[in-house]
C-alpha cells in the first residue's frame, strides 16, 4: 500500500468519526490506531498532524472528481456546462461525508485556518479548470478562478442546506452561477451580475459562526 493510499484509508476512518472526535490531533491518532497505522507512520504520512489531514480532505475529493470526469462523455458540452459538471461530481463524492464537510468548514472558518481555507480552495478551483480543458495563460486564467472560487463557495454552502429533491435547487443556482462566470474578463457588465448573483447566496461567514455554535453546543 503506497502512502496515498495509507493517507486516503486514515482520512476515511477519521470521517467517519469525526463528529464526536473534532477535526483535532487527536482524533488523527483514534483513526491511525483503529487502522492499524503506528505513530511513526502516522508522523511521516502526516508531518503538521490535522492539518495535513484537513488538506487531504479536499485533496481526496479533487481526485476522486477528475477520476469521476475522465469518465464522463464531455465533448459537446460547452465550457459552463463542462465546469457545473465537475463541480456535481466532486459534490457526489462528498455527499456521503455531509456532515463531516460541515465541520470541516467550521474548522477552516476558523482565524488561523484562513490562509490554509484560501490555497485549498484556490488548488481546487485550480484543478477544475485544468480538467475542463482549461489552458488560458492571459488575465482570464486569475478572473476564472477568483470568480470560480466565489461560486463553488456559495453552492457548496446552498448544497449543504439544500433540502430540493436531487439538489436541484444547487444545481439552478450552480448554473446560474456559471453562465455568467464563464464570461468574466471579457465583460466587466457581467462581473457584476456575478456579484448581484452571489448576494443572493448564504452568508459563508455566517454559516461559519452557525457551525461553530452547533458543534459548541450553544
Amino acid at each position: 500500500m503506497d502512502s496515498i493510499e495509507l493517507r486516503d484509508r486514515l482520512l476515511a476512518e477519521m470521517l467517519s468519526n469525526v463528529l464526536f472526535d473534532g477535526w483535532t490531533d487527536h482524533a488523527v491518532r483514534n483513526a491511525a490506531s483503529a487502522v492499524g497505522i503506528g505513530p511513526e507512520v502516522v508522523l511521516h504520512l502526516f508531518p503538521e498532524g490535522v492539518v495535513d489531514v484537513a488538506a487531504h480532505f479536499s485533496d481526496w475529493a479533487d481526485r476522486a472528481m477528475v477520476a469521476a470526469y475522465a469518465a464522463e462523455d464531455t465533448v459537446l458540452l460547452g465550457t459552463a456546462a463542462r465546469v457545473g459538471l465537475a463541480v456535481r461530481l466532486r459534490l457526489a463524492a462528498l455527499e456521503a461525508h455531509r456532515e463531516a464537510l460541515r465541520s470541516w468548514l467550521a474548522w477552516l472558518a476558523l482565524p488561523n485556518h484562513a490562509v490554509l481555507g484560501a490555497r485549498l480552495l484556490y488548488r481546487t478551483v485550480d484543478e477544475i479548470w485544468h480538467t475542463v480543458g482549461d489552458r488560458s495563460t492571459d488575465i482570464s486564467y486569475y478572473t476564472k478562478r477568483a470568480t470560480l472560487a466565489a461560486v463553488l463557495s456559495a453552492t457548496v454552502l446552498h448544497w449543504l442546506g439544500d433540502e430540493s429533491e436531487d439538489h436541484a435547487a444547487s444545481w439552478d443556482f450552480l448554473a446560474r452561477s456559471l453562465q455568467t462566470t464563464t464570461g468574466v474578463g471579457r465583460s466587466v457588465a457581467k462581473a457584476g451580475e456575478l456579484g448581484r448573483m452571489l448576494d443572493l447566496a448564504p452568508s459563508p461567514a455566517r454559516f461559519a459562526r452557525q457551525l461553530r455554535r452547533r458543534f459548541a453546543g450553544l
